[in-house]
């Protein structure tokens, strides 16, 4: 089950990659605007958090807009995106070793996943930088909400008492649709995480279930999505890269060198932060509209 898996998203990698280094290679001398070891760096911090499970995007977004890496504020959703598509490929293949989920409900909720994300990156890839903003913005205030029902422990509490390692009828068709949603959304920047981890506990589904269905989920909805933006040109290219190259050395150290470490009074301060910039997009978004 686990290979049949891993061959999945690894063909979908494959495809992922095919595109995006024939469009970095078609366009190689735009690759010298922009810091790529900025990037790197960016990539490095986010992905090591996102291992950890504190996610990536929003604290992307976050340090994009404190280093004024991109430009455009609607290159935002692709360059997320394409970025992170690497990273949470070797997340995917490292932490699933062992799925234990029903193979019928774990595929069904990563292709709805997929087939999500397929129709949300046709729509976001055209919207104005406006209408970016004001998406980003809100994205940021979700998943600022999450990480603080997640820091709170009332997350993980709608999943104690849960045994059930699939789900049938009408639940898993519920799943189904929600988990559509979440792979169209996270086109935007509202991370699937926490959101995917609550849907699966308030579905009757056991803790160790969500981790497989959350990580493949994003490993197969990421490449097809980022083969959207990546033929609209609708991405920072240098800032990808270096995102990508970053990010997995980040889930690398993450992985192999970290045992313990509390992150508790960090994440507090990432989700200040967070907010924080939420407001700034949302504001920014709206001064756009005056």
């Amino acid at each position: 089950m686990v290979q049949i898996l891993l061959g999945f998203l690894s063909t979908l990698l494959v495809y992922y990659l095919f595109f995006f280094i024939r469009d970095l290679f078609l366009h190689k001398t735009s690759l010298k605007k922009g810091s790529i070891l900025t990037a790197s760096l960016i990539g490095l911090v986010t992905d090591f958090l996102d291992t950890l499970g504190i996610g990536s995007f929003a604290i992307t977004v976050v340090l994009l807009n404190m280093s004024k890496s991109l430009k455009k504020d609607h290159l935002l959703p692709g360059t997320l995106n394409v970025a992170h598509t690497m990273p949470i490929f070797v997340e995917a293949f490292i932490f699933t070793t062992t799925v234990k989920v029903e193979p019928t409900t774990l595929f069904s909720l990563v292709i709805s996943a997929i087939i999500g994300s397929l129709i949300g990156a046709k729509i976001v890839r055209k919207l104005s930088n406006e209408k970016v903003q004001l998406t980003m913005g809100v994205a940021l205030f979700l998943t600022g909400i999450l990480m603080i029902l997640k820091q709170l422990g009332w997350l993980n509490s709608l999943g104690l008492c849960n045994k059930a390692m699939q789900l049938k009828g009408v639940l898993l068709l519920v799943a189904v649709l929600i988990n559509f949603i979440l792979g169209s959304l996270m086109t935007a920047g509202v991370g699937l995480y926490a959101p995917c981890m609550a849907m699966c506990y308030i579905l009757g589904l056991n803790p160790i279930a969500a981790f497989p269905i959350m990580m493949s989920s994003c490993a197969g909805l990421m490449p097809v999505a980022s083969v959207e933006f990546i033929k609209a040109e609708n991405y920072s290219r240098i800032t990808s890269l270096g995102i990508a190259l970053g990010g997995v050395v980040g889930v690398i150290i993450a992985t192999t060198l970290v045992k313990s470490i509390s992150l508790a009074v960090f994440t507090w301060i990432i989700i200040v932060v967070v907010l924080y910039t939420s407001i700034t997009y949302l504001r920014k978004g709206l001064m756009s509209r005056v």
